[in-house]
């Protein structure tokens, strides 16, 4: 079900291996042309654009875009018990490390009289965003929520496209871990328009204000990575999510039938979602596609996990070694990166490139969906390389404060003009110097 390249006899270049691996295409350019009108149109017209656009694509427009606060209430009363067990544990483990993520404010001491403190003040208010396409996301709004809070943000709101199953409400399970959240404003718009509704805000039908945000965070289509590309500068973005990715780093003491079981988790995601086993093992790799056949017959969503480790997109790689398998994963970079393999815990050590790396048999990507406490909203597309995950931090500026006495701007007083002189902005030093000309 998997190709195979087989690296055992070559030694690629990064920039080879970047080329050769399998990405899935995506290509946030093409769906530019088709967003733009969509985020004229929103910014023009406000929220009757934005819900003309959702009778549009979601087949149900919703009497206001705010739904009331009683209906996130009532999802939560009639929430099954069992999810909500576990969406209460998935919160409160959450909570637990992004706490540990919150910076403190720190003053340098640069020369007497002389300070720089960092303070970090987090953003005034953010729209987090819940998908509802092939499947609904109440973790999502968990791991949005949760270091949006832990950070101190003001005023949240979260957004997810109105469902005509629900009365042009999101589903029930996402307003239901808003409540659970304590998050009491939830917009029912989704896709490209709900991005731009977040970015300009508007006046509902009922003549209350949605206010505008200025950060937006979440996953979703094509179409919203395409609208938060367009919106980039006037609003904050955490990513331009692309489908879901896993690579799994495994040796001959990987056990195929674990490898298959992860592969299939996330390929059940999306038909374009990426599953990459890199191995130095081809007995594993021949029992990992032996494991695929029968694990997949077996799942639910058989058609669409069968086109996703078929695609493109995944693929078996055969190593020579462990440290050609790291080379390998972190030229990929993966969303999330499982590591099956002798003294787990020390290999993963070594890896400089993933969203999110699971250590040893017993820590699935899956655990990191739900219940590890970690953040799933993480970089795709080889982002890894130089982007992290959700956290605490994407909801925090750093604001440098600089404090000086007379004495202190006296001291450094030659240095400024000199280098402002140097860079032929005389107004610079002058603007220094002339604190001091009455010799004070």
């Amino acid at each position: 079900m998997l190709s195979r390249t087989d690296l055992r006899s070559a030694t690629p270049s990064t920039a080879e291996l970047r080329h050769a691996l399998p990405r899935a295409e995506v290509d946030v350019d093409a769906a530019l042309h088709l967003v733009r009108p969509i985020v004229e149109d929103v910014r023009a017209r406000g929220v009757e654009a934005a819900l003309e656009l959702t009778e549009r694509f979601d087949g149900v427009r919703p009497q206001t875009v705010r739904v009331p606060a009683g209906e996130l209430t009532s999802a939560l009363a009639f929430l099954d018990p069992a999810v909500r067990a576990a969406l209460e544990e998935s919160i409160a483990r959450a909570r637990l490390v992004h706490a540990d993520q919150r910076r403190v404010d720190k003053t340098t001491q640069v020369v007497p009289g002389g300070t720089v403190t960092e303070r970090w003040v987090p953003v005034d208010r953010v729209g987090l965003y819940a998908p509802g396409g092939l499947a609904v996301y109440p973790s999502s709004v968990v791991m949005n929520v949760v270091p949006a809070q832990a950070a101190g943000v003001r005023s949240l709101v979260v957004c997810s496209p109105p469902q005509a199953e629900f009365g042009g409400k999101p589903h029930p399970a996402i307003l239901a871990a808003a409540e659970l959240l304590g998050v009491s404003e939830v917009w029912a718009v989704g896709g490209a328009q709900a991005q731009a509704l977040l970015a300009y805000g508007g006046t509902d039908t009922d003549g209350r204000e949605l206010e505008p945000v200025d950060v937006v965070t979440g996953p979703g289509n094509i179409y919203v990575a395409a609208a938060k590309r367009l919106l980039r500068g006037l609003i904050g973005i955490d990513a331009e999510a692309g489908p879901t990715e896993i690579a799994i780093l495994a040796d001959h003491t990987a056990d195929p039938v674990h490898v298959a079981a992860d592969l299939i988790s996330q390929a059940e995601h999306d038909p374009m979602a990426a599953s990459v086993l890199v191995t130095t093992s081809e007995q594993l790799a021949d029992a990992v596609d032996a494991e695929l056949e029968r694990q997949v017959k077996a799942t639910k969503h058989t058609e669409r996990v069968t086109t996703a480790l078929s695609g493109p997109q995944s693929r078996t790689v055969l190593v020579a070694s462990l440290d050609d398998g790291l080379r390998v994963v972190d030229a990929y970079a993966a969303e999330h990166l499982e590591i099956q393999t002798e003294d787990a815990s020390a290999v993963a050590a070594r890896v400089r490139n993933a969203g999110a790396v699971f250590v040893g048999a017993y820590s699935p990507v899956s655990l990191g969906d739900y219940c590890a406490g970690s953040n799933h909203v993480l970089p795709t597309g080889g982002c890894a390389r130089h982007s992290s995950g959700l956290s605490v931090q994407t909801f925090l500026r750093g604001i440098h404060v600089v404090d000086y006495s007379a004495d202190a701007l006296r001291e450094v007083a030659g240095h400024v003009v000199a280098l402002a002189d140097a860079e032929d902005l005389p107004a610079h030093g002058q603007a220094v110097t002339a604190r001091f000309r009455d010799g004070s």
